[in-house]
């Protein structure tokens, strides 16, 4: 199996490129690589300002947009089930059967401000903010200074394998 990227845009304000989707594809090899993850899905949705502020509020209780949400589907809650499949020894996958890493969500509105701000390109700022979310999706955080510094490294190195520097 391979790590693969499903996309949808939902949005209109920023074309989508298919330079960009090659862009990001092989930045989801090189954050794989990185942090050896061979396989599964990452579903990536490019929305507004206003898609972002309704999840932002419903998900996290944060009533303003953000520029990227992440829904890992390796964590569970109390509330959830705990549904797990395990392969027995020599098993092989049912075909099929794709094992989903989680959803990322970027706001291109919020991206394209933010890539101002910075004085780089829209591409490396979705660049950077797809690496961010994949690293949510197998576990950092960025909850202390430690985890933050570790978090930002591991980014600026993915990024800079494919050339997206500032």
């Amino acid at each position: 199996m391979a790590l693969t990227l499903n996309w949808s845009n939902d949005q209109e304000k920023l074309p989508i490129s298919d330079t960009l989707i090659a862009l990001l594809e092989k930045l989801l090899q090189e954050a794989g690589q990185a942090e050896q993850v061979e396989d599964g899905e990452v579903a990536l949705s490019f929305v507004t300002d206003e898609e972002i502020h309704a999840l932002n509020k419903e998900y996290r209780g944060i009533d303003r947009p953000t520029d990227v949400l992440s829904f890992s589907m390796e964590e569970t809650t109390d509330e959830e089930l705990d549904i797990v499949y395990e392969l027995e020894e020599g098993e092989e996958t049912p075909e099929g059967f794709t094992h989903v890493l989680g959803d990322i969500i970027i706001s291109v509105e919020k991206a394209k401000e933010q890539s101002e701000d910075y004085g780089h390109s829209i591409d490396r700022e979705i660049g950077f903010l797809f690496v961010h979310g994949f690293l949510h999706l197998i576990g950092y955080d960025h909850e202390d200074e430690a985890a933050e510094k570790e978090m930002i490294a591991k980014q600026e190195a993915i990024l800079q394998k494919v050339g997206l520097t500032r």
